[in-house]
């Protein structure tokens, strides 16, 4: 790319990205280097806040509910004496998350690592989430398939999870639940994903609204108006 082009393409950008501030005065190499940091930086900051206790059960933002259908009758559920059921559902449910999630930070830090210029730009010249959008776009299938096995076995040791699977199966078929609910770890997988992008969003949202907070020289020079 014509360095002319690439700092005109900057320059441009900066009506829609207003913290971009003087991008056009950037070389590629910092400009793809602030991009990969805030991209690294986004995403060890949220696995570190989701893998660990409570990083799901305890924040309602990413809490993972029971789905649809079943949690619109669980009051009916509780005055039947299933309170307690369902509370050890919800919970195994958010421990089975925050058992998955450390497992995407390799894959997330590679992703960031591996940024090319072409693709800062994107990010450049995208929106307040644009971070986001990119590891939802390069990792989402790549960490389902990695963490559907972490959150199968989290879920087989609690006795519900059968019972859940058989009552969502049969709630499908009326239509009550949704296909992509009606397994458990399915259901919980992808409200892992959710939840992880969420967060890296908010890390995101964070950086691009205080770059000098950061600490970062390349962050506050790619970042600052």
């Amino acid at each position: 790319m014509d360095r002319r082009h690439f700092a005109w393409t900057l320059a441009a950008a900066t009506s829609a990205w207003p913290l971009a501030g003087r991008a056009a005065a950037l070389s590629e190499t910092d400009a793809a280097a602030g991009v990969r940091a805030a991209l690294e930086r986004g995403a060890v900051a949220a696995v570190a806040f989701l893998g660990r206790s409570d990083g799901f059960l305890g924040n309602p933002q990413v809490r993972i509910p029971l789905p649809g259908a079943l949690d619109d009758a669980a009051g009916m559920l509780r005055a039947a004496g299933q309170g307690k059921r369902l509370d050890e559902l919800v919970t195994a449910m958010n421990r089975a998350a925050e058992a998955a999630v450390p497992e995407a930070r390799t894959l997330l830090v590679s992703a960031a690592q591996s940024i090319s210029v072409e693709d800062a730009l994107k990010i450049v010249r995208g929106g307040d989430t644009s971070v986001t959008d990119f590891f939802a776009r390069k990792t989402r299938e790549p960490l389902g398939l990695k963490f559907l096995p972490i959150v199968t076995r989290a879920t087989e040791k609690v006795k519900l999870a059968d019972r859940y699977n058989a009552v969502a199966g049969k709630a499908m078929g009326f239509g009550l639940v949704r296909k992509e609910d009606a397994n458990v770890q399915q259901y919980v997988t992808a409200k892992t994903l959710d939840g992880l992008y969420f967060m890296i969003g908010e890390e995101e949202k964070k950086i691009r609204a205080d770059p000098v907070g950061t600490g970062s020289a390349i962050l506050r020079k790619v970042f600052s108006l």
